[in-house]
């Protein structure tokens, strides 16, 4: 059936880019063109059939339909690993190894007996003149070490739930299995507390060693610089390769001062070069080397020397800078961080539609003895 209907194209041809022809057939088949097909007057609805035509002929639908780009745009959404990794992580064994004291008072005060009078001999019903001891008192400032977040409301509300993979540490990473462990996040505010105590723990490993009062007053001093700042049993090979004499030697400084070395910290590339030695010089297996610290922390290397067998661990603070590098032997006995106030949190002014918090620690590290301690200095 035909009228006098102009549907606005003829069944042939073509109008701009479109092939009229293979658009009219996709749509109509073997209709001719100003059919009626439907028509509720006449009865007439061939719609269903066409419907039906149509589905057959539309091309399969793939994964651009809708535009692509991200979830909201195109029809397949986005499905993000609920797995995140902080790449900038650091190994904080110094954080866990060394004691933590509790500490009264906005300094940590210690005496320290600097001369002893000495004991004498003498004759028979000889004077016995008394002798004096000299003592001087130690005292560092406590310092306060902070950490800050803030999450909006809106995030809060959108996030979801994600797992922080090897974020939690157990020791200083090397030996068997894994030193990280996952931690949940169960959402935004989870999340940011989470990173800025890692961040402040990062801080701690930080200061331990390389705090400096001359660069910052608001740090305290660090082993390092406790250490070198009088070079204080240094061995300084002075741009020089390590050898195993430079090691026996720098152990030897601190006995000769009444220390006993219990833990040795170097910079990898330091641990590197004591590896090649020891393979070199003592035909170790490497598998041979190693050895465990107090709560389960595995060690790199254990030294044997005249104090004793002393693990060596990497830190991830100390320089690789050739002419540089340094390795420390530490008497840990005499070693404390003195705290005022452990890590805490606390929620800040709310003012916004969003929460801040803060981390805060109030500490510093004393050494009450740097002589029982010794290090060799400016390695190759």
């Amino acid at each position: 059936m035909k009228n006098n209907m102009n549907v606005g194209f003829t069944g042939t041809g073509s109008v701009g880019n479109i092939d009229c022809k293979g658009a009219y057939a996709h749509s109509f088949g073997a209709l001719t063109d100003e059919t009626r097909y439907s028509d509720p007057w006449n009865s007439i609805d061939f719609r269903e059939e066409l419907k039906n035509r149509m589905s057959i002929g539309m091309k399969a639908l793939e994964t651009t339909a809708g535009g692509v780009g991200t979830a909201g745009f195109a029809l397949v959404p986005i499905y993000v690993d609920p797995r995140i990794v902080d790449q900038t992580r650091k190994f904080t064994p110094l954080v866990e190894l060394i004691p933590r004291v509790t500490n009264q008072g906005m300094t940590a005060d210690y005496n320290i007996i600097t001369a002893k009078g000495g004991a004498y001999v003498a004759a028979e019903d000889a004077a016995t003149p008394e002798t004096t001891d000299t003592y001087d008192r130690a005292s560092t400032p406590i310092k306060f070490l902070y950490s800050v977040g803030r999450v909006t409301g809106q995030m809060q509300a959108a996030m979801p739930s994600y797992i922080l993979e090897g974020f939690q540490p157990s020791g200083e990473g090397l030996g068997g299995g894994s030193p990280f462990s996952a931690v949940g996040a169960p959402n935004a505010k989870q999340m940011e507390v989470l990173l800025k105590a890692r961040s402040l723990r990062e801080l701690e490993e930080e200061l331990i060693l390389n705090g400096s009062i001359s660069d910052d007053a608001n740090e305290f001093d660090g082993l390092v610089t406790l250490q070198t700042a009088a070079t204080t049993n240094e061995v300084d090979v002075d741009g020089g390769a390590l050898t195993w004499d430079d090691i026996e030697t720098a152990v030897r400084y601190a006995f000769d001062d009444g220390g006993r070395p219990k833990l040795a910290v170097a910079s990898s590339a330091v641990v590197q070069d004591i590896r090649k030695l020891i393979v070199d010089l003592y035909r170790y297996n490497p598998r041979d080397m190693a050895d465990s610290l107090p709560f389960g922390v595995n060690a790199s290397i254990l030294l044997s020397t005249l104090v004793g067998d002393i693990p060596l661990i990497p830190s991830m603070f100390l320089t690789n800078t050739s002419g540089s590098k340094q390795i420390f032997f530490f008497d840990t006995d005499w070693i404390e961080m003195r705290v005022l106030q452990d890590m805490t949190y606390e929620d800040l002014a709310h003012t916004n539609d969003s929460q801040k918090f803060m981390l805060k620690i109030y500490e510093c590290i004393i050494n009450r003895n740097v002589a029982f301690s010794s290090y060799v200095d400016n390695i190759y």
